[in-house]
C-alpha cells in the first residue's frame, strides 16, 4: 500500500515553515489521538501517519531528502539514506507538541504547579448592586504552610530530587515507536521527595484555612458579573503560585423594583377615582421619592418613565430609567352606601357604558361579530 504525501497528511503546503508544520501536527494529533478516539479503529493508524510525517518534515536533512526523492529518500526499506521514522527526535515530538495536550511534558517540569481557582457567590441587595459597596467575605481555601514555607519539609530540612525520575515528575516507558510518559510512582509527579515531612502540613506544603477578604463591589453590577481577586485562590503545591478567586454576584429579589439591564420597573397601584379623574402621588426611587402626575382616564398597564432614575451600567454608558406601570385598584370592603352610590353611578352611564367605556364597548362589539360569523 502506497504512503500518502506527508504534506497532504498534515494539510500544509511544501513551502510551509516549521512553526506552521508544528501547529498543523498538533491539530491532527489532537483529532486522531487513540486516547480521544477509543471507538475508532482507524484513529491509531492516522495518528501514527501524522507523527511520521511530522518527524520527517521537522528534520532539515530528512525534509530535504523527502522533497528530492519522496518516500524513498527517508525510508530505509526503500533504499533511502536519510534515515526513517522512529529516529532519536521522536521523544522531542512527544514532549514539545503532545505533552501539554495529554499531560506529557517530555522536556521536564515547567516549574511549580499553579493552585486552583476558587469561586465565591456573593448575595447583595439591589441597592448595593446599583450604588456599589465594600463587603468582607470568609473563604475556605488551601493556603501555603507557614511552618515550612510551602516546601512540605520540616524546618531545617528541604525536599530532595527524586532518584526515580531525576526531578522530572514523570518516567518514560518505550513501547515500540512510542515513548509513553507516566507520573512517577515514587514522588507522585512532584519531582522531589521529602524524608522529614513538616508536622503542620504533613508534607503537603498546604493547610486548610479560612481567609477573610475585603471585596470592593463597583456600582452597577448585576447577577452573573464576576470580580477577580488575583492570587486569592488556592496556594499551588510545592510552593507554587496561588490561583485566583472569582467573586460572582447574585442580586437578591427586591420587594418593589425589578431590574432589566440598566432600567428598573415597578408597579404603582392607583385608586379608581385617581385613574378616572387624574391626580398626583409619590413613588419611590433608589434615590428617594418623586411626585408622579396621573392623567385623567389612566388605564391599567400605562407606563410612566422617570428618566435617569435607573442604573448606571458597570461597564459605562448612560443611566437607565425607572418605568412605573399603573395598576388601577378595584375598591373592596364597600359599605352599603358606597355600593348604592356606585350603582347609581353605573346607571348614569347607561347600558354598556357607552363612550365612557370604549374598550368594553369595542369588546362587546367584537363578541357580537364573532357569534354572527358562526351562524350557518
Amino acid at each position: 500500500m502506497s504512503k500518502r504525501d506527508y504534506y497532504e497528511v498534515l494539510g500544509v503546503d511544501r513551502g510551509t515553515d516549521d512553526k506552521e508544520i508544528k501547529k498543523a501536527y498538533r491539530r491532527v494529533a489532537m483529532k486522531y489521538h487513540p486516547d480521544r478516539n477509543p471507538d475508532d479503529p482507524d484513529a491509531d493508524a492516522k495518528f501514527k501517519e501524522a507523527t511520521e510525517a511530522y518527524d520527517v518534515l521537522m528534520n532539515r536533512e530528512k525534509r530535504a531528502a523527502y522533497d528530492q526523492f519522496g518516500h524513498a529518500g527517508v525510508d530505509p526499506s526503500m533504499g533511502g539514506g536519510a534515515g526513517g521514522f522512529g529516529g532519536g527526535n521522536f521523544s522531542d515530538i512527544f514532549g514539545d507538541v503532545f505533552g501539554d495536550i495529554f499531560g506529557g511534558g517530555g522536556r521536564g517540569r515547567g516549574g511549580p504547579q499553579r493552585g486552583s481557582d476558587l469561586r465565591y457567590t456573593l448575595d447583595i441587595s439591589l441597592e448595593d448592586a446599583v450604588r456599589g459597596t465594600t463587603v468582607e467575605i470568609r473563604v475556605p481555601t488551601l493556603a501555603g504552610c507557614d511552618e515550612c514555607d510551602g516546601s512540605g519539609a520540616r524546618k531545617g530540612s528541604s525536599p530532595v530530587t527524586c532518584n526515580t525520575c531525576g526531578g522530572m515528575g514523570q518516567v518514560r516507558m518505550q513501547q515500540g515507536l512510542f515513548a509513553v510518559q507516566q507520573t512517577c510512582p515514587a514522588c507522585r509527579g512532584r519531582g522531589k521527595t521529602i524524608s522529614d515531612p513538616c508536622r503542620s502540613c504533613h508534607g503537603q506544603g498546604r493547610v486548610e484555612k479560612t481567609k477573610t477578604l475585603s471585596v470592593k463591589v463597583p456600582p452597577g453590577v448585576d447577577t452573573g458579573d464576576r470580580i477577580r481577586l488575583s492570587g486569592e485562590g488556592e496556594a499551588g503545591p510545592d510552593g507554587g503560585p496561588a490561583g485566583d478567586l472569582f467573586v460572582q454576584m447574585s442580586v437578591r429579589q427586591h420587594p418593589i423594583f425589578e431590574r432589566d439591564g440598566k432600567n428598573l420597573y415597578c408597579e404603582v397601584p392607583i385608586t379608581f377615582v385617581d385613574a378616572a379623574l387624574g391626580g398626583e402621588l409619590e413613588v419611590p426611587t433608589l434615590d428617594g421619592r418623586v411626585k408622579l402626575k396621573i392623567p385623567a382616564e389612566t388605564q391599567t398597564g400605562k407606563l410612566f418613565r422617570l428618566r435617569g432614575k435607573g442604573v448606571k451600567p458597570v461597564r459605562g454608558g448612560s443611566v437607565g430609567d425607572l418605568l412605573c406601570r399603573a395598576v388601577v385598584e378595584t375598591p373592596v370592603n364597600l359599605s352599603k352606601k358606597q355600593k348604592e352610590l356606585l350603582k347609581e353611578f353605573q346607571d348614569s352611564l347607561g347600558q354598556g357604558g357607552g363612550s365612557q367605556s370604549p374598550r368594553q364597548s369595542s369588546w362587546f362589539e367584537g363578541v357580537k361579530n364573532f357569534f354572527e360569523d358562526m351562524k350557518p
